[in-house]
């Protein structure tokens, strides 16, 4: 059987997508171009109406494209709106996420089913699939599927009231995995050739507080423990909401080699009356208190943020607010995102909405402050000298501040490089100073 997975979203889903692959590979499948893979898993997002919209184009797209594809839809827009999904063209199989364990054993069934009736001529409909856990004995080594780091899910679900977000309805409540199993899967990982492991997470700083027992640990407790290996791995930390990212976390990551130095905090504002009517539990003093500490501590390390314009009730004097603070702070790239209602949240019931032409054009200002502040940080580094994995075709090195910078070739994929940033062009380019 051929496949292709196409991922939206987070890097929970690409961790999701990944498992899915390792399933697929260990059972006989050969990934493919979406135009001739027999089957098509579509992971979605659906944290703004643009991510449900990209998924439905390219859903049509692979059918137009791939007539005969068997296409299984999976992730939160499938969780939100599997009939919507369901009525697409080339679709036969909708799994949401509590059942994404099975999407797998859906694909191969489906596959098999193919095979069988263009051998036999048959022509029925879809009417089941398999009932496998979503467990997996294969190893999947750097650069399958393009990718040389590993993502690791230790966490999905969210117990948090953010009042735009759907994601806790379409991931459920918080729920961490073993630390035990994660040990052993970042001990699999590593046999495998991986040197470095992204941890993510839906509410990735919620991590253990659902665990009992003599053995649980929270967050930082699980940081300590991977901090104490001896092999030669990095360890980057995804998205940590503000209030999540202790003065202890932030001590492990500046102190120790094992981590990457690069935190992503998301913001969403600087208005303390929109963040409070977001629900965000924390205040603008003491996420600027946490990134003006990282950067005290840590003169290199990459500060990232999300940012939410055109919340309902957001005002010019809220946007003013926002790109002030942007402008002077000590972020280094930003992800913007454009407010959009997500039926069944809080803010898709106020009544004070923002035009959309507001919106659009209050969003090209954060994003102009975000070209800024990503420059600025890349002229920082020239002159800095970093320890860089390799990527690729090995010409480029990603550093443990977030930096993709050129190198000369010679070198393979999935390396350990020392580099000297040299331009902060675009590429970045820098020259290696040890191998």
């Amino acid at each position: 059987m051929k496949y292709s997975i196409i991922t939206f979203g987070c890097r929970v889903n690409q961790a999701d997508s990944l498992e899915v692959e390792e399933q697929l590979r260990a059972a006989g499948g050969q990934p493919s171009s979406p135009e001739s893979a027999d089957v098509v898993v579509v992971n979605t997002c659906s944290v703004t109406a643009t991510a449900d919209q990209g998924a439905r184009q390219t859903i049509r797209r692979v059918a137009r494209h791939n007539p005969a594809a068997q296409i299984v839809v999976t992730g939160c827009y499938a969780t939100r709106e599997p009939i919507d999904l369901s009525n697409l063209p080339g679709v036969v199989s909708v799994v949401p996420n509590e059942k994404k364990g099975q999407v797998a054993s859906a694909a191969l069934w489906l596959g098999r089913r193919e095979r069988s009736r263009q051998a036999e001529g048959e022509v029925t409909t879809v009417e089941r699939f398999g009932t496998g856990d979503g467990s997996c004995g294969a190893t999947i080594e750097p650069g399958v599927a393009g990718r040389t780091a590993f993502t690791l899910r230790v966490q999905t679900g969210c117990d948090e009231p953010c009042a735009y977000c759907i994601i806790p309805m379409t991931r459920g409540p918080g729920r961490s995995r073993p630390v035990n199993d994660l040990l052993d899967e970042v001990e699999r990982v590593v046999r495998a050739g991986f040197k470095e492991i992204a941890l993510t997470g839906v509410h990735l700083g919620s991590y253990g507080r659902d665990l009992t027992g003599s053995g649980a640990l929270d967050l930082t407790g699980l940081l300590r423990q991977l901090d104490s290996r001896s092999d030669d791995v990095r360890f980057r930390i995804s998205s940590l909401e503000p209030m999540d990212c202790s003065r202890a976390i932030v001590d492990l990551v500046s102190k120790s080699d094992r981590f990457a130095e690069h935190f992503h905090l998301p913001l969403q504002h600087a208005s303390q009356a929109v963040l409070q009517s977001m629900r965000r539990p924390y205040t603008l003093d003491r996420y600027c208190q946490l990134v003006d500490d990282i950067r005290a501590r840590m003169p290199n390390a990459a500060i990232g943020s999300d940012i939410i314009v055109g919340f309902p009730g957001e005002t010019d004097r809220d946007v003013e607010l926002l790109l002030r603070y942007l402008a002077d702070s000590p972020l280094t790239y930003l992800h913007v995102f454009p407010y959009s209602d997500r039926p069944g949240t809080r803010a898709a019931t106020m009544s004070t909405k923002v035009p959309g032409e507001a919106i659009r054009a209050r969003a090209e200002d954060v994003r102009r402050i975000g070209a800024v502040l990503a420059l600025r940080f890349k002229q920082s580094q020239v002159g800095t000298i970093h320890r860089g994995l390799t990527i690729d075709d090995g010409s480029v090195a990603v550093t443990g501040n977030h930096l993709k910078v050129r190198i000369a070739p010679g070198t393979k994929r999935n390396e350990w490089v020392d580099l000297r940033v040299t331009s902060s062009g675009d590429p970045i380019t820098g020259e290696c100073v040890r191998h």
